[in-house]
Order: C-alpha cells, then sequence, then structure tokens
C-alpha cells in the first residue's frame, strides 16, 4: 500500500470515527478539572491552614529569598510541601489512567475498523476494547519508560564522552576562527547539525517503535516485549514504514506551527484577546487531537497491510500445479511404447474380423 492510500484511508477512518476526536476533548476537559480539584482546591485550602502570604512574593528577589535557606523553608512548611506532592502525584496517577484508558479505546475502535470495515462506533464497543487493551497497553507503556530511561542514560554517557572531546572541539574551532571566522562558524554550525540530527533520529525511531508497538500489541494480542520486538522487526524488515512515521510526524508538526501562528496574535490584544484566544485554543487542542488520531489510523493501517494482511502463497504440498511433476522425455516416451503395445492386438484382431466378414 502506498504512502498516499495508507494516508487517505486513515482520515476517511478517523471522519468516520469522529467521536474518537470528541472522547479526546473531554478528557481534556476532565484533566483540567481534575487539576483544579486535586492541586488547586488543596493547595489554597494549604496556603489558609499554613498562612502564607504570597504578596510578598511580587518580584524575583523575594522569591530568591524565600529560597535561600532551604532547611527554614523545609522545616516551616513541611506540611504544605507533603500536600502538594501527594496532590500532585495523586493528580499525575488519575492523568495517566485516563489517558491510558482513552487511548487504548482509541486504538481498539480504530484496530477493530481495519479489520471489520463495516464497524460503527458505539460507546459500547469503546468501552469494550479500553477495558480488553488497558492493562497490555499500560505494561507497555512502562516497559517503553524503562526504555527512556535506558535511552537517557546512553545520552548522558554520550554527552559525558562529547564533553572529554569537547576540549578538542573547541580548539579546532578556536584555530579556525585564528584562520578564517568563516570556517570557524561553518564547524561550529556542523558539530552542532551532528547533534541535533542524532537526537532528531533516536527521536523518531522511539516514538515509531512506541506506535508500531501498540499496533502489534492490538492485533496480535502479543505482551510487552514481545510486541517491541515485533516493531523492532517490523520498521526493520520494511523500512518505508518509519518514513512514513516520519512524514506522519512531521506534517503534525507542521500543522501545529501553523495552528499557533493563528492563535498566538489573538494574545497580544488587549482584554478582548483573551477572550477571543480562549476558543481559538480549545479549536487548536481539537485539531491536534485530530491530527494525532491520524498518525495512529495510518500507522494501523500499515502495519495491518503490511504485517497482518499478507498475501497467501501456496506452498508446493497445497498447490496441486506444483505437485505435478513434468515427466522426462524418456518416461513420455515409454508411455507411448506401452500405448503402441496394446493398441497392435487391437488393431491385429480388427483386420482378422475383416477377413472373416470379407470370406463369408
Amino acid at each position: 500500500m502506498t504512502y498516499s492510500e495508507t494516508i487517505k484511508n486513515s482520515f476517511n477512518l478517523i471522519n468516520r470515527n469522529w467521536q474518537l476526536v470528541a472522547i479526546q476533548f473531554g478528557m481534556m476537559v476532565i484533566n483540567f478539572l481534575g487539576f483544579l480539584i486535586m492541586i488547586g482546591i488543596p493547595l489554597g485550602i494549604a496556603f489558609i491552614i499554613f498562612g502564607l502570604d504570597l504578596t510578598g512574593l511580587a518580584e524575583t528577589k523575594d522569591i530568591a529569598g524565600l529560597f535561600s535557606d532551604p532547611a527554614n523553608l523545609l522545616s516551616k512548611y513541611s506540611g504544605l510541601i507533603i500536600i502538594v506532592l501527594s496532590s500532585f502525584l495523586f493528580y499525575m496517577v488519575f492523568a495517566t489512567t485516563l489517558y491510558l484508558y482513552v487511548m487504548g479505546g482509541s486504538v481498539g475502535v480504530i484496530g477493530r475498523s481495519i479489520i471489520e470495515p463495516s464497524f460503527r462506533f458505539s460507546m459500547k464497543g469503546f468501552f469494550a476494547e479500553a477495558k480488553k487493551i488497558f492493562f497490555p497497553l499500560m505494561w507497555f507503556s512502562l516497559f517503553m519508560g524503562l526504555i527512556l530511561i535506558v535511552i537517557v542514560l546512553i545520552f548522558t554517557v554520550i554527552a559525558f564522552v562529547l564533553g572529554l572531546l569537547g576540549g578538542g572541539i573547541t580548539a579546532i574551532v578556536s584555530f579556525a576562527k585564528s584562520q578564517d571566522s568563516t570556517l570557524a562558524l561553518f564547524l561550529g554550525i556542523f558539530f552542532t547539525m551532528i547533534l541535533a540530527l542524532i537526537g532528531l533520529i533516536i527521536f523518531f525511531i522511539t516514538l515509531a517503535i512506541t506506535t508500531y508497538g501498540m499496533a502489534a500489541l492490538f492485533f496480535k494480542r502479543e505482551g510487552a516485549i514481545k510486541a517491541f520486538t515485533s516493531a523492532v522487526s517490523f520498521l526493520w524488515n520494511n523500512q518505508p514504514s518509519f518514513w512514513l512515521y516520519v512524514l506522519l510526524f512531521s506534517g503534525y508538526i507542521i500543522a501545529s506551527f501553523f495552528l499557533m501562528l493563528i492563535t498566538f496574535p489573538f494574545k497580544l490584544i488587549p482584554i478582548i484577546g483573551t477572550v477571543v484566544s480562549f476558543p481559538m485554543q480549545i479549536m487548536s487542542y481539537v485539531a491536534q487531537s485530530y491530527f494525532v488520531l491520524i498518525i495512529f489510523a495510518a500507522v494501523f493501517v500499515f502495519y495491518f497491510d503490511a504485517e497482518i494482511k499478507k498475501p497467501e502463497v501456496l506452498s508446493p504440498s497445497t498447490d496441486p500445479a506444483a505437485s505435478e511433476v513434468p515427466e522426462s522425455p524418456a518416461d513420455m516416451n515409454m508411455q507411448l511404447d506401452d500405448i503402441s503395445e496394446v493398441q497392435a492386438p487391437q488393431q491385429e484382431e480388427t483386420l482378422q474380423e475383416k477377413d472373416a466378414k470379407g470370406q463369408g
């Protein structure tokens, strides 16, 4: 399947299940309300209980003075810090659980719509798919989180090595400055672009493995580790799938940039700008949610066509035409001799009958 066909099918699939975009918006509203209830209200109550006065923190120097004595700050507001941290952790657990549940239902609806083109969205089907894939998706997310930690550690080691080599690079650039400023500028940009390119490639590879791993998780019903290995193997054996994801994500970044350009100028307008920018921000979030679902749908469509719906190839044991071994010329000559030997007596009998009739 070509890229254009994949993207076209993904748009048709999401347009047919547009309710998924509404559910994404509902998740945003619930997260916002949850933030106010779980963090905002406890924080306000804690300020009242501990008598914390924030009027003296209007300037940056006041905030710096507040953190000048951390021991005194911890002893004075230890209860407030515990309440804030507990509320924040509880909110993070709530928001993550809600996100995984909604994502599981969305992924399930997208995958089922690909397997069954006649499938139509329903809240009952959404909740059924969400319950079915929630725990596998949770374990897969935890596993990818561990992979991300490993990548961060590897980056730390690389940064340390580059720090050791940084002196040599700096010396090269300094020497180039003494010779030619243009050469120094070129070398500085060159080394920066190499580091940025390496980071960008690793970033895209990680996201691609995560997304295709979710496809393997749904279609193959595999565990977290098997889904990860299946995604890596699929991306390695079908490299166009990686470039498809790069194309989709690049399109998402470009679309988000244009949406930001449209909504940002309204914030600069006094008073009315805040009122106008609020619905624009909501529309921007809805559009971004739509594009994210398009990415998932395109990845699932491409993965299903390339990995799940493979063309059936008949093996020699099942193919009747392949099981028939062509006869050699010697075998054909032997068969012709056998046929001639059988036909010879029959011809002699026929001649004897004709002679008998002629004598009679």
